[in-house]
């Protein structure tokens, strides 16, 4: 039997602000030039502001094909649409996993016209088999999203995976993805395994947290992302010193990579040129 290995850090990147839509403003995480992907996740963007002219412009109708979306809520609510018939409102706490396949052209638009909106948008690959499939989704409200408090100051929201026999509704064999929403207050500590040989990130957005032990150990502050090294646990300890209604929030994601040749323009992502080409060419053609 092998020795059990705990995941360190292997760097850490801060996000890079940027926009997207009709002038939303962003942090993009993964997607920039120091992380360009994380096989096989594509894209990490953060949104998160009180002003609503940051984001009220909001995402009006655009195309995607070959991969799959998913939208977490933390704050406001937005509305989406798309050329299928498919239609609903994204509330705080609510998560949807679309999967793009073969096509689809939807809109993201703020529900509100002031207050906070916040939340996190992540690309996640299909493999090439899986690109043309028809499109579907995993939606799902808050009250659909387990939640499990662990004990001394630590709370897990479960999307994807599982977390101490609490199980999340999105499934997807294809990457096998943890999804988890970490909630620890300062000194409190969680272990949680992932399977060997995943691709896994820790993004902070509220506090800091201790990722890792011995050497390969960092502290992670807000907006910043840790890429974890290979193994079958991680360690967190929230870091922000104690005081009044502090917790340190951070999302921890880990993933099947695909390993497999990528060809991504915009809204498209495919294995090959020619496939990219041919995507273009339908949307043009209205074959969405």
């Amino acid at each position: 039997m092998s020795t059990p290995s705990i995941r360190g850090v292997s760097r850490v990147i801060r996000g890079m602000p940027t926009s997207d839509g009709a002038g939303v403003k962003l942090t993009r995480v993964i997607g920039q030039p120091r992380l360009p992907d994380l096989d096989p996740f594509l894209m990490l963007d953060e949104f998160g502001t009180d002003n609503p002219g940051d984001y009220i412009a909001g995402f009006p109708s655009h195309p995607h094909r070959g991969f799959e979306t998913v939208t977490y809520m933390l704050d406001g609510r937005m509305r989406h649409r798309d050329n299928h018939g498919h239609e609903g409102v994204l509330v705080p706490g609510s998560v949807q996993w679309m999967t793009a396949g073969r096509g689809i052209v939807h809109s993201e638009m703020p529900e509100q016209q002031e207050g906070r909106m916040r939340g996190f948008q992540l690309w996640i690959n299909l493999p090439a088999r899986d690109k043309m499939t028809a499109p579907k989704y995993q939606e799902f409200g808050p009250q659909m999203i387990p939640a499990t408090d662990l004990g001394g100051g630590a709370r897990v929201k479960v999307i994807a995976g599982q977390v101490a026999g609490v199980t999340g509704p999105i499934a997807q064999p294809a990457t096998d993805p943890t999804y988890l929403d970490v909630e620890l207050e300062p000194g409190a500590t969680l272990s949680q395994p992932l399977a060997a040989g995943h691709s896994a990130f820790l993004y902070v957005y509220e506090g800091a947290v201790r990722v890792g032990a011995g050497e390969s150990a960092a502290t992670v502050g807000t907006h910043e992302l840790a890429v974890l090294t290979d193994g079958d646990s991680v360690q967190l300890e929230g870091r922000e010193p104690p005081r009044d209604g502090t917790v340190n929030r951070a999302i921890l994601v880990a993933g099947r990579p695909l390993r497999e040749p990528v060809a991504k323009h915009g809204p498209f992502v495919m294995s090959t040129r020619e496939e990219l080409i041919q995507a273009f060419q339908d949307y043009q053609n209205g074959k969405f």
